[in-house]
């Protein structure tokens, strides 16, 4: 249930509680920290705890107006190590105009002034507390204000907006990030009226596997049967459709040509069939007798 003095504008409809929870945003793991139990809803009977969708969604919506406050969106840093959140930090920068660091952070991006990927922003968005610590821990350096997506046992240190869920499934972090996007864009007006859906699925925000989608797509490409070579071609037939084994190549004198050209018998054999017989000591017509007598060699 939403807090008295929460806007009715910024109510979760059924849509997107359903949403939350087919994306399992309210699974967390078996460990709990102690600054997450006022986000806990009861504890499983396998020791698996499940978070409030309630406090999930007003800690959306309280970061998207934190977010919504930055006058320059390239102001806002979004982070993932974890390659599940990748691609929805991607598309969240892509969306909002904020800046993305996916993949490992280098570390001294806050504080070092002399590297390349130096950075001051005013403020970041990490998707895990854990595997994101160097930004977290840098950005308490350099007072810089740090929301974050939390489980039940991520550390909340130096973390001033913790939103609820579960961040370690893929489609947990893809949900989340697109509601915290479309949120931002509503406060800030680019969506016309909170009626409006938002035209983006939440499938871009979906972290992909790019090895099973390269075998998903050679799977396609493949036809039927041309992996079949050799005997199997020859037994199923494969390849006999296309007429390849039928005909000749162009320029090939083989036994069908020579057999054609000579009326079924090779030049210069009948020479040497002589040679043979006279050799041994017997005629030529004497070999077709023995194979019909003995017909056995």
């Amino acid at each position: 249930m939403a807090p008295a003095n929460f806007p009715a504008s910024m109510h979760a409809t059924s849509q997107d509680i359903e949403m939350l929870l087919a994306a399992q945003s309210h699974l967390g793991s078996k460990n709990l920290q102690v600054h997450m139990e006022p986000y806990l809803w009861k504890t499983r009977a396998d020791g698996v705890n499940v978070l409030n969708i309630g406090k999930t969604w007003e800690k959306i919506v309280l970061a998207a107006r934190v977010i919504a406050a930055v006058d320059n969106p390239a102001d806002i840093c979004v982070i993932s190590a974890r390659p599940y959140g990748q691609r929805a930090v991607l598309k969240f920068a892509h969306h909002t105009g904020a800046v993305a660091i996916a993949g490992r952070f280098t570390p001294g991006s806050f504080t070092n002034y002399i590297t390349r990927s130096f950075k001051e922003p005013r403020l970041i968005v990490v998707t895990d507390p854990r595997t994101d610590a160097q930004a977290i821990k840098e950005a308490s350096y350099v007072n810089i204000p740090v929301i974050a997506l939390c489980d039940t046992d991520s550390p909340t240190e130096y973390v001033d907006v913790a939103i609820p869920t579960n961040n370690k499934g893929r489609h947990a972090i893809g949900c989340v990030w697109w509601m915290l996007a479309r949120e931002v864009l509503r406060i800030r007006g680019t969506i016309a009226s909170r009626e409006t859906p938002w035209d983006v699925m939440v499938d871009l925000y979906f972290y992909r596997d790019p090895e099973a989608e390269a075998e998903e797509k050679v799977e396609e490409e493949k036809l039927p049967g041309a992996d079949e070579v050799g005997p199997q071609a020859i037994e199923t037939g494969t390849f006999a459709a296309g007429g390849e084994w039928e005909a000749a190549p162009a320029g090939f004198a083989g036994a069908a040509g020579a057999t054609a050209t000579t009326g079924g018998a090779q030049p210069g054999w009948d020479g040497q069939a002589d040679e043979w017989a006279g050799a041994t000591g017997a005629p030529a017509g004497e070999w077709g007798a023995t194979d019909a007598k003995e017909n056995n060699w």
